[in-house]
């Protein structure tokens, strides 16, 4: 039986880490087979890329190459865990995928988005969330969430740079009706999780 996949965008400050915690011990209260990750990351090498992507130090990193380090984290990831995962039946949990790529590298950075189409089918092996969760919420609100932490490379951008990353999935959400489940995030987290279980229907 083929597994689901199931990912969590928004921007920095949005709760996704709080509603796959929640959605996790959810299916482990179910006995469902499931698995939790991230990106970039979720593996040992695609875990030494975002170190590499996330480091506030390396202010200097091209757009290119931080598309490019995106997609390099995000085959390591697919090939090694998520496709795995989803042959032998399990539910896959991912912060983030693809689509970040987009309101990211795409709409903030100003990449062609021809060019992310390109990477993006070769970097996933044509992998697509059966279901993604956009989290969303006023870029002031996130940022203001988050301002008691370290900040990582992506989180000290301009709140500039965010607006266009919220933008961008607002937009991809409305091109994909089907795929995406958009939830206002300044609900309560229990009224969030109880949201994406009703749409699960697990």
């Amino acid at each position: 039986m083929q597994g689901k996949f199931i990912t969590f965008e928004g921007i920095e400050g949005s709760g996704k880490s709080t509603q796959i915690q929640l959605l996790t011990k959810y299916l482990e209260e179910k006995g469902i087979a499931h698995i939790r990750t991230r990106e970039p990351g979720g593996t040992p090498i695609a875990e030494a890329i975002r170190q590499i992507l996330l480091n506030p130090a390396h202010k200097e990193m091209l757009p290119e190459t931080e598309l490019l380090l995106y997609c390099a984290s995000r085959a390591q990831h697919t090939g090694e865990l998520i496709i795995p995962a989803l042959k032998a039946g399990k539910i896959v949990i991912s912060d983030r995928y693809f689509d970040s790529s987009y309101a990211y590298q795409g709409a903030a950075r100003k990449l062609d988005l021809n060019i992310i189409d390109i990477l993006t089918d070769f970097a996933t092996f044509h992998t697509n969330p059966d279901l993604t969760v956009l989290l969303d919420l006023p870029v002031e609100i996130g940022m203001k969430r988050i301002n008691s932490r370290n900040l990582d490379r992506m989180e000290q951008e301009k709140l500039s740079f965010h607006y266009k990353v919220r933008e961008q999935f607002l937009f991809i959400a409305k091109k994909a009706p089907s795929r995406y489940l958009v939830i206002d995030a300044t609900q309560p987290p229990d009224e969030i999780h109880k949201e994406i279980l009703r749409k699960l229907n697990f």
